[in-house]
Order: C-alpha cells, then sequence, then structure tokens
C-alpha cells in the first residue's frame, strides 16, 4: 500500500489507516481475539498506520494495540496517539463500578478522565501512553479536541510537544479535532507536521475545503482525514441514520440518497466514493477509518481498491453535490 510523508517530517504513513477507538469497546464490548484479528486483517491488508488515544476505552485501546503489533518490527508501522485528557485512578481501582458506557465506550470505569493541556499533563499522558502501549516512542502525537482549551493547547501543550519531538520521544507533531477554524490556526501558527480533521472532507460536508485544506497546501503540511461516513450516513443512507453520532437531519439524509443514486448509476457503492473522495486532495496523506473486526477490515481495504470513473465525479458536480475545487 502506498505511503505519503507528513509535512517536513520522516514520518510516512499508508493511505488508509487503522483506526483502534472500535476495539477499545466504542459503543458496545469487542471480545479480545476479535480485537487482535482485527489488527492481524489490517496487516495482511498492508495497512501500516494505527491511530488510538487513551479516551478510548480508558486505555483499553492503547493497551490491545500494543499487544497486537507487539513483536511486529517497530520501523515496519507508524503509531498515534494523542494528549489532552490524562487518565487518573478511582480509589481502589473502581472495584465498585460496573461495566457500562463510559464517554461512549463500554469499559468499567477504574479511570477518570480529565482534561489536561498544561506542559506537564502532555509529557505524563505520552509518558502513561508509552506503558499502555509497550514502546519507547511514539510516531504521531496528537493534541485531541483542544476546542475549549486554545490558550493551554497553543501555550503549553505545543511546546512541549516540540520538546518531546527534539527528544526523539515523537516523531510527528499534530492535532486532531472535528473542525476546521482551529486546525488552520495549528497550521498557520505552530510546526505541526499533520492534523486529523475528522468529518469534515467527505461526501456531505466539505467545508475543509474553505480554509483547511488550503492553508495546509500552502504550508507544505498534510492532512489525514478521519469520519468520511460521517459516523454512518454515508455507509448506509436510510431513516435513522446518524450523522456526527446524532439522529441525521432529514436534509443532510436527503442529500446522501441523492450521492447513493448517483453512485449506484455507475455500479459503485458510496462507501467506496466517500472513501476515495478525501484522497484526490494534495494536502491529504490518507484516510482513517475505524474497524472493530477482520471483515470490516478487508472491506474497507476492497473499497480502495475498487477504480471509481472519473464520470462519477462529474456527476456529483452536474447534480451539485460537490463543489466544482471539491475533487
Amino acid at each position: 500500500m502506498r505511503r505519503n510523508r507528513l509535512g517536513n517530517s520522516a514520518v510516512e504513513v499508508t493511505g488508509l489507516s487503522f483506526g483502534a477507538a472500535a476495539i477499545g469497546n466504542l459503543l458496545s464490548a469487542v471480545e479480545p481475539a476479535q480485537a487482535a484479528a482485527a489488527v492481524d486483517a489490517a496487516w495482511d491488508e498492508g495497512i501500516r498506520y494505527f491511530d488510538t488515544a487513551p479516551h478510548y476505552g480508558l486505555g483499553l485501546s492503547e493497551r490491545r494495540l500494543g499487544e497486537a503489533l507487539r513483536g511486529r518490527p517497530r520501523d515496519a508501522y507508524v503509531l498515534s496517539t494523542k494528549v489532552g485528557r490524562v487518565l487518573d485512578p478511582l480509589p481502589g481501582g473502581g472495584a465498585a463500578a460496573s461495566a457500562s458506557l463510559s464517554e461512549g465506550f463500554a469499559v468499567r470505569a477504574t479511570h477518570r478522565r480529565r482534561w489536561d493541556f498544561s506542559a506537564a499533563g502532555v509529557r505524563r499522558s505520552i509518558e502513561d501512553s508509552l506503558e499502555r502501549l509497550g514502546l519507547d516512542h511514539i510516531d504521531i502525537a496528537y493534541l485531541h479536541d483542544p476546542d475549549d482549551h486554545a490558550e493551554a493547547a497553543f501555550g503549553e501543550a505545543y511546546p512541549e510537544l516540540e520538546k518531546l519531538r527534539a527528544e526523539g520521544t515523537i516523531g510527528a507533531i499534530g492535532a486532531g479535532m472535528n473542525q476546521t477554524a482551529m486546525l488552520t490556526r495549528f497550521v498557520v501558527e505552530t510546526d505541526v507536521d499533520v492534523v486529523l480533521c475528522a468529518g469534515r472532507y467527505t461526501l456531505l460536508d466539505q467545508s475543509a475545503l474553505n480554509d483547511l485544506l488550503p492553508a495546509a497546501a500552502a504550508r507544505g503540511r498534510s492532512v489525514v482525514v478521519g469520519g468520511v461516513f460521517n459516523s454512518g450516513l454515508l455507509a448506509n443512507p436510510r431513516p435513522g441514520a446518524t450523522y456526527d453520532y446524532a439522529a441525521a437531519p432529514l436534509n443532510l439524509l436527503d442529500r446522501a440518497l441523492r450521492l447513493k443514486a448517483v453512485t449506484d448509476g455507475h455500479d459503485v457503492p458510496l462507501r467506496a466514493a466517500a472513501l476515495h473522495y478525501p484522497l484526490a486532495h494534495p494536502a491529504v496523506a490518507g484516510v482513517l477509518v475505524g474497524t472493530r473486526s477482520p471483515d470490516e477490515v478487508h472491506d474497507a481495504a476492497a473499497l480502495l481498491r475498487r477504480e471509481i470513473p472519473d464520470a462519477l465525479w462529474d456527476d456529483l458536480r452536474a447534480e451539485g453535490l460537490l463543489t466544482e475545487n471539491g475533487h
């Protein structure tokens, strides 16, 4: 699978990456064997970029990913994790807590998530992640959802990541968010290598074309695009489908159905078009897809291998579903 370099760093990622939130029991539990098999399937498909975070299952995703990659050549894959939430142990290890949804993850509440974009918090977060992963360095460290913590993120967290990069503890610096305005600010005002933009450069939402993608291209920075299915609507547009983790508004459902009508006319699954669409932009280094089983991994890889005719994009533009500079 083709690899792309991130900004000015030495880090290269595959065009398709493995999002490990799901194997941290996102929304529902995943058995350990299935989680390991999903990572194995990704490896077999040539995927060499794996993304996780402390937030995902209170560290469960990091532990499972570290275990599944153990024994693989360390220089053969890229791993990213995130900073901004530290995990504080609950008294007694949360022994009295029952297994339930903890901020969207089906795990026992053994720890409490605490926002911390201070320099000390960033360093502690990286050290804790290295321990859970069983690694001695992290390839990419993203500032995770700093929406309400801009001052600390720019003033303390980012400079500390620069120190960790200089020390060799991390290879590249990034920021991951569901918005474009602050990501654009990171691209313009700092020396981040990459940003992870979730849900804002898709067939349904092309807002990243207004600010983030032009800025990244101008500065020679890279963008990894997540949320290409907008949390479900582009995977299977139907009443009750979700958009950004909530019930899809009727106008967006109608737009998704119009997209599907065009892709069906070219005998192309809508999911395939959604996966391919961001990759045409020169600033986009890859797409990140969350998967929880080998079947889901193989499906994503097969979608990426499909040929998408140029006429499909032409028809989407003709229908007013893509902006003129959108592909």
